[in-house]
Order: structure tokens, then C-alpha cells, then sequence
């Protein structure tokens, strides 16, 4: 068959999540992936040579998965809670200790305030940010799987100062209001940059939407681990795809995404390995990156206008969890997020110093244990083996340009190191050995990102983020629109990290595309 009523260009989560979608709708579906598998930054797969580890490779969390995608589709997938928020180990006067946010929260997180702090404030004024952060929540995280609403609808429904501290002003500046710790107000900017590369004071407020982002799912925020790794969450999405009809096609390299003379569709031109083939459909959905699509379209490729990521991934297999300078249990500090180089000040330091194009000297990172949440993911392997991510930010595509595995090398050196001045003892003698003796290290650079994933320079959302409603002067006369996925040609709709609200493993993209294109049938 090679007419569809939609043509799907990519089988990443949002892709399979459209297809879904579409194919229990009654509608023909072709999916083309240029891999050899389905999932694209959301799999799981073996790193290390001759260890059955299965990592999530790229994506490695979930919080924005609405519960409501997962019952329309029954998604058999299982998200765990970890038993810790997070653990930010600290130096004090030469002292080590270690700020603990438990989950739930109790006493235990306010006695870590206070031996941080000296007092109870900062934790007080941490519970009323993160109340007020909720109630945001609460309006915004039901509306993400409904056409957009106007920004003046929700604002209303929020009580101020909380909208304008979130919405109108640097993010930086209302967390310099409300906190007055630099460690604390570190772990609250955090989740303001990950995959984001800007100051907490800049004036896009590009910052501010991305710590919406991460404070929303679901109504609560909470990320959570995908038991069987990311690729669990894809297989649900590519049986609900494939049960319900939909045609997936791999090794499908997508050329060109044609309207000239496709009348009121499209014809998609893709490479099978041996020849040329093409799809004609009446709508083609994109889960490339905009800025891919142009291309696909005909458009000359502006180097000016391509995304940038800044984010260095590492992953490693341990042979045992390393101790603690504070005595904390390592249990208990790597089964959250462990912030390493991540006060308020150090953060701000690292972005102008990669902002000025160098390395920063102490890059801010994060860690996390997934097989403390999830044995599942490592096989067959010795007892205290565990899995180890670090994501590192501020290190932005750029950086890597004219000596990428030099600066690479150095960039993980610096990893181990922001991680060993907090260690009783060095990492690399907890770092397992594969089965041709090498140490169980994998450091992803945006380039690497580029070249495994094609988002273009390495940028996990496809490009910046935009706020999850519209404008108030927006027109929103067509189905596309309304949903924020159209483009220039009404028969090209984005499904992917690119549509409005589209970014992280949400499968938001995909199920706002296809519901806009129902609505135009």
C-alpha cells in the first residue's frame, strides 16, 4: 500500500503515541523510522560490551506522561516513585554534610534545612514556594491534553504573586526573593536548566518555561522511573500503534516531505536501504525537529536558526555504590537526584564561563541511580551492581566544536571529579569493568545526540520552549492551531518535541497532533 491517510515521519514516543491515536480512529497509518528500531531518545539498551545492563541511554525519566494518554491507549507500563527526592552533598567550613528532600518530605528534610541553614526559615519559605509552584499545577497540568487556552484564562484561576514570580519575571529573581540560601536557591534553579542553556536572570525567561516544564506533570511535578527503562514506555506506545492497525516501517530514511504536487496532500520520499520509495497521504505529521522539517520541505539549511544543546550524559556501571563524606547512606543520596556544583552562584558562574566558550572549571551536574528504583533494568550481573547517569549542564554544543574527544575527556574528568570531592573514596574504583576490560563509561555529547538521535546540534526538546497555552492575541481559527502543532501547510502537522507543548518523554505531541487532525476530518 502506498497511500495512507497519514504518513508519520519519525517513531519516537510522540510519533507512536499519534499513531495510536489515529489507528483505533479508524484511520490508515504508515509510521517511517530511519533506524533499525522504534523509540528514538526514549529506549533502553545494553552500553558495555558483554554486560546485559539495559540503560536508558538518552531520556531517563518521566513525569509529563499525562495519566490520561496512558489509560486511553492502556499502556501496560509501570512508573515508580523514588524513595528519595533528592541529595545535594555539601562542604561547610571543610565539613561535609549533605542537604536531604526525602519523599514524602518529613522531618528529616527539616532537620537537613536546619543543620544547612541554622534555622527553620529557608525550609519554610522552601514548602510555600513549592505550595504555591502546585497551585500553578494544578491550573495548567489538566489543560496540556485540551486545545490551548488563553494565558488570561489560567492567570485568572492563579493567585498572584505566584503567576507574575513564575511567568512575567527572570526566574532568578524570584528565587533571589524567596530563598536566601546559595545552596538552596542552586536546587531550586536546577530544574530551570536542564536541557536549557541560559542565566537564571535572562530576560527570554526561556528558563522560566523550562522549570514549568518540569514542575507540572500530572499536577504534581513527581518524576518517576519507568520500571524496564524508557524502552518499556516506547514497546507500551508501538503495541498500541501496531494493535490498533497502525503500520511501522524501520530503516525508513525519510528525504523529503513534498505538497507541490500532492493536491491537497503530501507525498513522503524515504530510502528503504535499496531504493527509493513514496508515501502519499492526506496528512503527514512531523516528529523531527522543526527546524529538520524545513529541510524535508526544501527549505536551504540556515545554520544561523539550528538548535543548540547543552547537556553532557554519562552513564556507568558501578560495581558498588560509592561512600559518602557525610555518612549518608548511599542508598538513600542516589536514589533521588544527587546535585553536584549546583549552588545558585556556581550556577551562574558556569553559564558565563560557557557563555564566553570555555569549559566551565566546576560543571553543575546531576546523578542518579535507576537501579535503586528499578533492579530490573541490570540482568544478570554480581550482587551490589548498580547503574549510575550523570547529566551535566552548561556545556552547550559549541564547546566541543573544534576538539570534541579532547574536550570530551576533559569534560568527564571533570564529572568524576565534582562527584569525587564528596566521596570516601575515588569513583573510578567502583566503575565495573565490561567483559573486554574497559571501564563501564558512556559520555554522550550534544554532537553525539545529533548523530544518534538526529535532534539537530544535540537539543533535547527540539529547540527552546514554549509557554503551554496562548497568547492572548494568538489566532486560533484552525484545528492546528488550537493545538499548537500547525505549520505553514495545513496537511503538515508537528507531533513531535517541537509542537507548543511538546518536549520531555510526554507523549504530548503526538496526542495533540492527532486529536487537531481529527478535528479537521
Amino acid at each position: 500500500m502506498t497511500r495512507y491517510d497519514v504518513v508519520i515521519v519519525g517513531a519516537g514516543h510522540n510519533g507512536l503515541t499519534a499513531a495510536a491515536y489515529l489507528a483505533r480512529a479508524g484511520l490508515s497509518v504508515q509510521v517511517l523510522e530511519r533506524l533499525d528500531h522504534v523509540g528514538g531518545a526514549a529506549v533502553s539498551a545494553p552500553a558495555f560490551a558483554g554486560m546485559p545492563t539495559r540503560l536508558s541511554r538518552y531520556s531517563y525519566l518521566v513525569s509529563l506522561l499525562p495519566d490520561r494518554i496512558v489509560g486511553d491507549l492502556g499502556l501496560d507500563i509501570t512508573l515508580t516513585s523514588r524513595s528519595t527526592a533528592s541529595y545535594t552533598p555539601y562542604l561547610h567550613h571543610g565539613e561535609p554534610g549533605g542537604l536531604l528532600v526525602e519523599r514524602p518530605e518529613g522531618e528529616a528534610t527539616r532537620a537537613s534545612f536546619r543543620a544547612l541553614t541554622g534555622g527553620d526559615e529557608e525550609y519554610d519559605a522552601w514548602r510555600t514556594f513549592y505550595a504555591d509552584v502546585s497551585r500553578v499545577a494544578d491550573v495548567v497540568a489538566p489543560t496540556l491534553t485540551d486545545p490551548l487556552p488563553r494565558e488570561r484564562e489560567l492567570s485568572a484561576q492563579v493567585p498572584e504573586p505566584i503567576w507574575s514570580q513564575l511567568v512575567e519575571q527572570p526566574l532568578g529573581a524570584t528565587i533571589e526573593e524567596r530563598f536566601r540560601d546559595d545552596l538552596v536557591r542552586g536546587v531550586v534553579g536546577t530544574d530551570a536548566l536542564i536541557g536549557t542553556f541560559a542565566s537564571l536572570r535572562d530576560p527570554s525567561l526561556v528558563q522560566n518555561r523550562c522549570f514549568l516544564y518540569h514542575l507540572i506533570g500530572n499536577g504534581t511535578g513527581e518524576w518517576r522511573v519507568p520500571v524496564g527503562g524508557m524502552g518499556a514506555v516506547t514497546a507500551a506506545l508501538a503495541r498500541a500503534a501496531t494493535d490498533a492497525g497502525a503500520e511501522i516501517v524501520t530503516g525508513a530514511g525519510v528525504s523529503a516531505i513534498d505538497t507541490t504536487d500532492a493536491g491537497e496532500g503530501v507525498e513522503v520520499r524515504w530510502h528503504d536501504g535499496s531504493r527509493v520509495q513514496a508515501t502519499q497521504a492526506r496528512y503527514a505529521l512531523s516528529n523531527v525537529a522543526p527546524w529538520v522539517l524545513q529541510i524535508l520541505r526544501g527549505e536551504p539549511e540556515d545554520a544561523s536558526t539550528k538548535p543548540e544543546g547543552s547537556q553532557l550524559k554519562i552513564n556507568f556501571l558501578l560495581s558498588r555504590l560509592p561512600r559518602l563524606k557525610s555518612g549518608m547512606d548511599p542508598a538513600t543520596a542516589f536514589a533521588g537526584t544527587l546535585h553536584l556544583d549546583e549552588t545558585y552562584g556556581g550556577l551562574e558562574a558556569a553559564y558565563a564561563e560557557a557563555d564566553a566558550g570555555r569549559l566551565p572549571g566546576r560543571i553543575p551536574g546531576e546523578v542518579y541511580c535507576h537501579s535503586l528504583t528499578d533492579p530490573s533494568i541490570l540482568g544478570q550481573v554480581p550482587d551490589g551492581t548498580h547503574t549510575l547517569t550523570y547529566f551535566g549542564l552548561h556545556t552547550p554544543a559549541r564547546l566541543f566544536e573544534q576538539d570534541p574527544e579532547g574536550v570530551r575527556a576533559e569534560a568527564l574528568r571533570r564529572a568524576i571529579g565534582s562527584l569525587d570531592q564528596h566521596l570516601d573514596e575515588p569513583l573510578t574504583g567502583c566503575i565495573a569493568d565490561d567483559t573486554e576490560g574497559n571501564p563501564c563509561i558512556e559520555v554522550k555529547i550534544p554532537q553525539d545526540i545529533e548523530a544518534d538521535v538526529a535532534m539537530p546540534g544535540g537539543h533535547i526538546f527540539h529547540g527552546d520552549l514554549e509557554w503551554p497555552w496562548a497568547p492572548g492575541r494568538a489566532l486560533l481559527d484552525t484545528p492546528a492551531a488550537r493545538w499548537g502543532v500547525g505549520t505553514d501547510h495545513p496537511a503538515v502537522l508537528l507531533c513531535g518535541s517541537g509542537a507548543r507543548r511538546g518536549g520531555a518523554v510526554s507523549g504530548l505531541g503526538g496526542h495533540n497532533a492527532a486529536q487537531a487532525l481529527l478535528e479537521s476530518l
